[in-house]
């Protein structure tokens, strides 16, 4: 194997598939990233048996030439030291090239590095998804998706299920759910093809797996391409190809938890509450839950305070739009305000309480397509 290429598109493609590699793996020869130079370009692979991520070099794209010469073959090389090696590499191209004895050398101007490599026929197959269960979505979409549902995920492996984000079709939508039991994160979009034959509530994608999936992709308007099977869900574009396993057990059954009705509403400027929530987060970080409380005065105004004996306490009044129905005292985790606050992308925010126990849902004005759900917490 021989390939000559350009340096800072092969260090994009290794900090893809970098993201897949564990030191901490029972197959051994996981822990090293898989190199396969073909006729029309350079394939990585990396993979901890629950993520798969194979990034794709072709030789030229667009006109601009990113590898000058190439001959077939394979190998593994050690993840933690090769991508070292090409990020240092003096110049702007390295040349790779292995011998019958799984020796890697690595050049670049006047730098020359000798590694040991270990033979690609013992890495595992990675599995081509093949399935009628296929849609693709624009990738910036699919991105804001992540982004606004992913962080409601559980951190704590009690639940294994709830640290993973529900995919479902409902309704010639595609929803995504994500909660940790405190709190609920939705997102919904409509579809552009019917997908009848989308397994039933059944996909829960980890977390962790959204996550990297989310910092790989570019911001675009280019199409991804996602396949499911029973057990695995694959992400697909040009040059990238994303595989995971899904999480096994039944997602609960979140649509019970959003409350039909409310009976008291407040409008309020997303960007001024979250800034006063912020304030007021500064002395509840003590106590456990960083807990704050939001009370109703008249029909335009709003308190939001916090009190720590041992620290101090803080109030602010704030102005807001407009409030209808009864009057409310009610505290939950700012923590859990801030996070669902950040990601509406409106200028202002519709806050639906029915009543001081019971959970809240937060929503855009102008549209339906998220929805944040917040169980408040007992103070008084």
């Amino acid at each position: 194997m021989k390939v000559t290429i350009n340096r800072d598109k092969l260090m994009e493609s290794i900090q893809h598939v970098t993201k897949a590699i564990s030191s901490k793996t029972a197959i051994p020869i996981l822990s090293g990233l898989k190199i396969q130079v073909k006729d029309n370009g350079i394939k990585l692979t990396g993979s901890n048996s629950d993520i798969t991520i194979e990034s794709f070099i072709p030789v030229e794209e667009e006109g601009i030439q990113f590898i000058d010469e190439l001959e077939a073959g394979e190998i593994i090389v050690h993840a933690k030291y090769f991508p070292d090696i090409i990020r240092k590499s003096p110049k702007d191209t390295v040349m790779i090239e292995t011998d019958e004895q799984l020796q890697v050398t690595i050049k670049s101007g006047h730098a020359e590095f000798h590694l040991n490599g270990q033979d690609a026929e013992e890495y595992p197959q990675i599995a081509q998804i093949q399935t009628d269960t296929s849609f693709e979505l624009p990738i910036n979409l699919l991105k804001n998706m992540i982004k606004q549902t992913v962080f409601a995920v559980s951190t704590s492996e009690t639940r294994p299920i709830l640290t993973g984000v529900n995919l479902r079709v409902e309704e010639g939508q595609l929803k995504f759910v994500a909660t940790d039991s405190h709190r609920l994160a939705a997102s919904n979009i409509p579809l552009e093809t019917p997908l009848d034959n989308f397994p039933e509530s059944q996909v829960v994608v980890p977390g962790k797996s959204l996550n990297e999936l989310s910092k790989i992709l570019d911001d675009t308007e280019e199409k991804i391409y996602i396949s499911v099977t029973d057990n695995q869900i694959a992400f697909q574009t040009n040059h990238l190809y994303f595989l995971s396993r899904l999480l096994d057990g039944k997602y609960p059954e979140t649509a019970r938890l959003i409350p039909e009705e409310s009976k008291t509403t407040l409008l309020a400027n997303t960007k001024q509450l979250l800034q006063a929530v912020d304030r007021a987060s500064l002395l509840a970080k003590e106590n456990h839950n960083n807990v704050i409380r939001l009370q109703t005065i008249g029909n335009q105004m709003i308190e939001i305070s916090s009190n720590s004996p041992e620290i101090g306490k803080v109030e602010e009044e704030l102005t807001v739009e407009n409030i209808q129905g009864e009057d409310l005292k009610i505290s939950f985790s700012s923590k859990y305000m801030i996070d669902a606050l950040k990601i509406m992308e409106t200028d202002q925010v519709r806050i639906e309480f029915t009543g001081a126990m019971r959970p809240f849902i937060i929503k855009p004005t102008d549209h339906e397509q998220i929805l944040q759900l917040i169980l408040p917490v007992r103070t008084f």
